[in-house]
């Protein structure tokens, strides 16, 4: 018995020291448990996220699935209503770094971190074709005397779908004239999902390995194509050396039509709804840039949904989730895209790569595919500059 005590002490230790040290300011008052989207599912979900927390707590103490610690999507809704102002991702994080130092999380995050390793992206492709997305397009490499490095998320340069975004995006600021590159293959992941999986040495390596490359180029500031991005170099970044001056494109975007330098033309005679990215309203506070986007459309019909901006659900995808398997009945994004046709929305619109897989992938489950399109800011204000 005194070796399990022993034992849970040591890994409560762990959890500490790996970033989970608010832990000790939780009062199990259950209000993150009561605020999280799994319990507005249609089945009764094992995740607890006050079970958790109290697990940590007692050195992992009753651990038993999959199901209960790798459910969380960190999407963050918990952590804005905390009144003790635990940082329930950090503690989530911590966790989950003490499983993957002894190899017991999923086998879907394993491929993950084996991809990571093998390829520096996440999604098993082959590093060199990291820029694929720029075929038929003139993008500047990054040079030094460009104002902007563009990152390309690893989703957007690989995924066939994702990487019209990435178009999108290079080719908008081309007309915008805003002075930017990309270094391309030599970029690895920015490592935000492979940290939320626990794997801190692979996130380590991916960070020290791009702010190296990213100070060697003279980069000073970043224009990211993904909130993920966004939120990794802004703040984790960082504690290791790399300041940058970071970007969402939508933030840029805002200010590129303030300026007069974005002027969309054609219109949009459809009802558009709009997708609150977790990373990019949550977690980041960016609310205003993506509706002033939407809404600068001629004829757009903006709509939006019953919960918005910190109250908004997530996709689901966050978290690495997004590589893992989650059943019908059980998917944020189902709720979000059923929603969304509730309302008779033709668009519903985000600025997330991952939020665009999975909002994709629902209305494919619940047979709407045809009835409504799921679309990026980026795509929208192209389409309406041509």
């Amino acid at each position: 018995m005194s070796e399990a005590v022993n034992y849970f002490d040591e890994v409560r230790e762990v959890v500490l020291e790996m970033g989970g040290q608010d832990i000790t300011l939780c009062k199990q008052c259950g209000l993150c448990s009561g605020s999280c989207p799994w319990g507005r599912m249609e089945k009764e979900s094992p995740f607890s996220i006050r079970q958790m927390i109290y697990m940590g707590r007692l050195g992992l103490d009753g651990y038993e699935s999959d199901d209960i610690l790798f459910a969380c999507t960190t999407c963050g809704q918990c952590v804005v209503r905390c009144p003790r102002g635990v940082n329930i991702i950090n503690v989530v994080r911590a966790m989950r770094s003490v499983l993957c130092e002894t190899g017991g999380i999923p086998k879907n995050l394993k491929a993950v971190l084996g991809s990571i390793n093998s390829n520096s992206n996440p999604w098993s492709q082959d590093s060199e074709k990291r820029t694929s997305w720029t075929q038929g397009l003139d993008i500047p490499t990054f040079n030094g005397e460009q104002e902007y490095l563009l990152f390309v998320c690893c989703t957007s340069a690989f995924d066939g779908r994702s990487q019209k975004i990435a178009r999108a995006i290079a080719t908008t600021l081309q007309k915008a004239g805003v002075s930017f590159g990309i270094i391309g293959n030599e970029e690895k992941c920015c490592g935000e999902a492979v940290r939320k999986i626990g794997a801190e040495e692979e996130f380590t390596n991916l960070a020290e390995a791009n702010i190296e490359l990213f100070n060697g180029k003279g980069v000073k500031k970043i224009i990211t194509t993904s909130p993920h991005c966004y939120w990794t170099f802004k703040n984790e970044y960082p504690e290791f050396g790399g300041e940058f001056e970071v970007i969402h494109y939508t933030e840029l975007y805002a200010q590129l039509l303030k300026d007069g330098k974005i002027k969309p033309a054609k219109g949009l005679d459809k009802k558009v709804i709009y997708h609150e990215p977790c990373y990019l309203g949550r977690h980041s506070k960016v609310f205003e840039a993506p509706r002033e986007i939407i809404t600068s459309i001629p004829d757009v019909q903006f709509m939006e949904f019953d919960k918005i901006k910190d109250d908004s659900m997530c996709c689901s995808g966050g978290g690495a989730r997004i590589w893992m398997e989650t059943e019908a009945g059980m998917r944020f994004s189902d709720v979000k895209a059923q929603e969304a046709m509730d309302k008779e929305a033709d668009y519903l619109v985000t600025a997330c790569p991952y939020c665009i897989v999975m909002l994709e992938d629902s209305l494919k489950n619940i047979d709407k595919d045809e009835k409504m399109a799921v679309k990026d800011l980026s795509e929208l204000i192209a389409d309406s500059m041509e």
